[in-house]
């Protein structure tokens, strides 16, 4: 059986250490002035027992990507495992995948002028290692593998968890799972009611 990769994300456990954004710019060599992943602040409870919580947004590696049917030059790609790619040779920086893209999850390099996002760190999946936002979480609030596998964490995660996932309603049937997602954000730019 073939893999089929997702990511979920216990919103209990986010303590909203932005490590995860760090971790990937690092690992990943993304310029200042963007991000593949970043942290959204959200309130949750009712005055006067409010309390602050964090929603870490990334690339949601779609099932149906909007992002890739659209792509003049064939530059992004959903891969055989669910990942979805943007090959660097192939991008002419059109951005009619950003436009595309419902959850704004892509950025213009402006070293390169191509488009770039989260790939899972596929350099580290293909040496059988986790993403570096997972591997880095000192919450442990990241879980990552592969969906048809029955023993895997991500499996398990979103069998024994009320999961949710943004945007529901686009129909690209979002491959990041979330747990906890009850709750109002302080920026709603480009998330759900």
């Amino acid at each position: 059986m073939k893999k089929r990769y997702a990511i979920g994300i216990d919103l209990n456990k986010c303590i909203g250490c932005h490590t995860c954004e760090i971790v990937c710019k690092l690992e990943n060599k993304v310029p200042i002035s963007v991000w593949r992943i970043w942290i959204k602040e959200g309130l949750k409870g009712k005055y006067p027992l409010v309390r602050k919580v964090f929603l870490p947004v990334l690339c949601n590696h779609c099932e149906n990507p909007t992002c890739v049917t659209v792509c003049p030059v064939k530059a992004s790609i959903k891969r055989e495992d669910g990942i979805v790619i943007v090959d660097p040779h192939r991008c002419i920086g059109c951005r009619y995948c950003m436009a595309a893209c419902p959850y704004g999850m892509r950025h213009v390099n402006p070293l390169l002028g191509i488009v770039q996002k989260c790939d899972f760190c596929l350099h580290r999946i293909e040496n059988n290692s986790k993403p570096a936002c997972v591997a880095s979480c000192p919450a442990k609030a990241f879980v990552f593998g592969d969906l048809n596998d029955k023993n895997s964490e991500i499996y398990k995660f979103v069998i024994e968890n009320n999961i949710s996932v943004l945007k529901e309603d686009t129909g690209n049937l979002p491959q990041a799972f979330y747990a906890g997602l009850d709750f109002t954000l302080a920026d709603k730019k480009g998330m759900p009611e």
